[in-house]
């Protein structure tokens, strides 16, 4: 079986979205736009109310998926089709946001820690205009395995040590995985061969990825392959490694549409004008 290995390191850079969240871009950024067919990885962490409590108010999106996972604090998310519900430690939400929604996420807290990660997932041509869903899932269904020793793993979406992450029925076949490694634990991690992949460390100093030191705040592109060597370096380290068939179509972007070309972008800005989302 072929190994993955780093192929690209981006690091995140520091902006805000939202009603001005601070956050780390690490996708969506100049130095990596996407990586078929993620969209833009934010990380989002304060202690300080300030970088947060203003948090995203009602904004549209279209023709792609949003992946809200919290890792401290609490938020709230509604939308104009009467949904709402509550993004606590250890949640997770992929939104699907079809031909169009309406929605907000509002920090449910004054104060102390808020942090967590944004993903965005693009939908083939064929699903851009299906309609909005939801998956809230709570921490008590999201999976625990201990593959080797000195490894915890949540199974967020796909398939790991005879456990299948809660997340479901999404075109682009998703591994998503919260990786926990204590110092010295080594690990082989299998990965569907062609599906597109990260590493990004969020916790600790650093953790080794296909034989290289991966820093904190640090992304791994992975190259094609089926296995990915982990290993933990002389601290306990924590990161995400996520993988996604690619989807290989054209991209048109603006803001918070993703179409296949900018006469979609335009139809999409004019149905948002006209109130039909």
């Amino acid at each position: 079986m072929s190994d993955r290995h780093i192929t690209r390191r981006i690091r995140g850079m520091d902006t805000s979205d939202g009603a001005g969240v601070k956050l780390k871009r690490v996708i969506g950024q100049p130095g990596l736009d996407m990586l078929d067919p993620f969209l833009l990885l934010d990380e989002f962490r304060s202690d300080s109310a300030g970088d947060y409590i203003a948090g995203f108010p009602e904004h549209p999106h279209r023709g792609f998926e949003t992946v809200t996972y919290m890792l401290a604090g609490h938020m709230q998310h509604q939308d104009n089709h009467g949904n709402r519900g509550d993004l606590t430690p250890g949640s997770v939400q992929w939104m699907t946001a079809g031909r169009g929604i309406l929605h907000s996420e509002m920090p449910q807290q004054e104060n102390g820690l808020m942090w967590g990660f944004q993903l965005w997932v693009n939908l083939p041509a064929a699903d851009k205009m299906t309609a909005p869903r939801y998956q809230d899932i709570g921490p008590e269904r999201i999976p625990v395995v201990q593959p080797a020793a000195g490894v915890e793993v949540k199974v967020i979406a796909g398939e790991l040590a005879g456990a299948t992450g809660p997340v479901e029925g999404i075109v682009t076949a998703p591994v998503y995985l919260d990786i926990s490694l204590q110092p010295g634990a080594q690990f082989t991690l299998d990965l569907p061969a062609g599906h597109h992949g990260f590493a990004y460390v969020f916790d600790g100093e650093s953790a080794l990825v296909g034989g290289e030191q991966l820093q904190r705040s640090e992304l791994g592109v992975l190259s094609d392959g089926e296995q990915l060597q982990l290993a933990g370096g002389d601290k306990p380290a924590r990161l995400l490694v996520v993988a996604g068939k690619p989807l290989n179509e054209s991209v048109a972007r603006y803001g918070p549409f993703v179409m296949n070309t900018p006469e979609q972008i335009h139809e999409a800005i004019a149905d948002f004008r006209a109130g039909k989302f």
